[in-house]
């Protein structure tokens, strides 16, 4: 059996880094450590942050470095060569960075294999790899040769997600787990939890690595919230996944499934994949808040960014949320190519139309998040700093989104206006929604 480290930077809730709120748990890290765990294989989380890069990784076979985000790609290649090393384990990278930009990844950290794809059953075949040789065997990766880089078979998609082991959450602290500031208006203790993995919509602002949905069961669900409930006293939890409500009929199973654990819980979901029925069964299964990605009110905006949704829509589905008595709170994306004041008073109209019926507001800034549509086509948007660029200096850092005023595209008399706007829309927000405006900049909200 091998001796595992499995490595991920700590995230902060991006609305609040400064004041180190904790976002959700690293769910592809706690995946990985439970299959592995579950083959008998001793495991280790380490988590880094820019103010603690250097680690011991002594006895390790394998370390695995995650890469969440574009944004944390340096803290994770600074913890790559400031830890310390014995004898030669196998180095590993994977996450959401290295799976858009893999040989790029792959040549930085000096790693043997970059994952691509889905991760668990790939992760298990590595482990099994006692000479470097054999690596090019196994599916799901590009490998680092003394020949050159070799792309391996591609891994298919593991069919029933129901069959992975719950993610290794004691490996980490209660405290990266269970929180109390983060469930709608409430303060109940509250863990998050992921029932659902892919996204279908192609929004362009948006990253999401795997289109194909994946649902876990009814029973999956409820097993998991039994779990937390028992082992960490949860009160509620929210759903991470990036667009959980698309299929209603595995919707409505998980709701009938857990509508007499007396928990509360929120979710992320479009406009357009809600219905009444489902509504009401989510109410009646605890839900008390409902994030829908409206993005902006302005619909030469929302076709401009592939939303496919229409003002209508959005007018619909708050209102019927708010009849089947659930908290709706709203994300929007301001800034996006082509943004200007008259679409951002589009947008402001619509929310003084809606505020009756709207409980938060999320306020992002547009930023090209590696990955995206718009980031792969910086000629067709006009984009400044990209790595396509001939002044790119490899900070892939200023990808995030916290109080992220770059200059993106457009020309200087666009981004005065674009500024100004902004400002406005914010004022709008902070005034309407008093102490529950979260007014943050982003690479992309978090609902396609």
């Amino acid at each position: 059996m091998a001796r595992v480290v499995l490595v991920y930077p700590e995230v902060y809730d991006l609305a609040r880094f400064k004041e180190k709120r904790k976002e959700f748990p690293p769910f592809g890290v706690l995946y990985l450590a439970a299959v592995a765990e579950l083959e008998g294989h001793e495991v280790t989380i380490e988590k880094v942050s820019p103010s603690h890069t250097r680690l011991d990784f002594s006895g390790a076979d394998l370390v695995a470095f995650s890469v969440p985000s574009s944004a944390t790609y340096g803290i994770a290649k600074e913890a790559r060569f400031s830890s310390h090393y014995d004898g030669d384990p196998i180095i590993a990278v994977g996450g959401v960075h290295p799976n858009f930009y893999p040989e790029e990844t792959l040549a930085d950290f000096a790693a043997d294999v970059v994952g691509v794809g889905e991760g668990e059953d790939t992760f298990l075949d590595l482990l099994k790899v006692r000479d470097r040789k054999r690596l090019v065997d196994v599916p799901g990766l590009i490998v680092n040769t003394k020949d050159g880089l070799v792309r391996t078979a591609m891994r298919a998609m593991i069919k029933d997600i129901d069959h992975l082991p719950l993610p290794a959450r004691h490996l980490l602290e209660a405290e990266d787990l269970v929180m109390s500031d983060r469930l709608s208006t409430t303060d109940l203790q509250m863990a998050h939890i992921m029932l659902s993995r892919g996204c279908p919509f192609p929004c362009r602002f948006c990253a999401a690595a795997q289109t194909r949905m994946q649902y876990r069961s009814g029973a999956s669900a409820r097993h998991e919230l039994i779990h937390l409930k028992e082992t960490y006293g949860v009160e509620g939890f929210a759903v991470v996944d990036d667009n959980f409500i698309v299929n209603k009929r595995k919707v409505a199973d998980v709701c009938e499934s857990i509508k007499d654990l007396s928990l509360t819980w929120s979710a992320l979901s479009r406009v357009d994949t809600v219905d009444e029925p489902l509504l009401r069964s989510m109410r009646d299964s605890g839900c008390i808040e409902i994030k829908f990605g409206m993005e902006s009110g302005s619909e030469r905006m929302l076709k401009a960014m592939g939303k496919r949704i229409k003002q209508d829509q959005i007018r619909n589905t708050v209102r019927t949320a708010h009849e089947a008595g659930i908290n709706v709170k709203l994300f929007l994306i301001h800034g996006y190519p082509g943004e200007n004041r008259e679409s951002t008073q589009e947008t402001m109209r619509m929310l003084e139309e809606l505020a009756p019926m709207v409980t938060r507001v999320a306020l992002f800034r547009f930023v090209p998040l590696p990955g995206t549509y718009v980031y792969n086509n910086p000629l067709e948007f006009g984009l400044r700093g990209t790595d396509k660029a001939p002044d790119w200096n490899g900070d892939w850092s200023k990808y995030h989104i916290h109080h992220n005023d770059d200059h993106w595209w457009g020309t200087d008399a666009e981004f005065a206006e674009l500024t100004s706007s902004y400002a406005e829309l914010r004022s709008l927000v902070d005034a309407t929604w008093p102490e529950r405006f979260e007014a943050v900049s982003t690479a992309t909200a978090p609902v396609s």
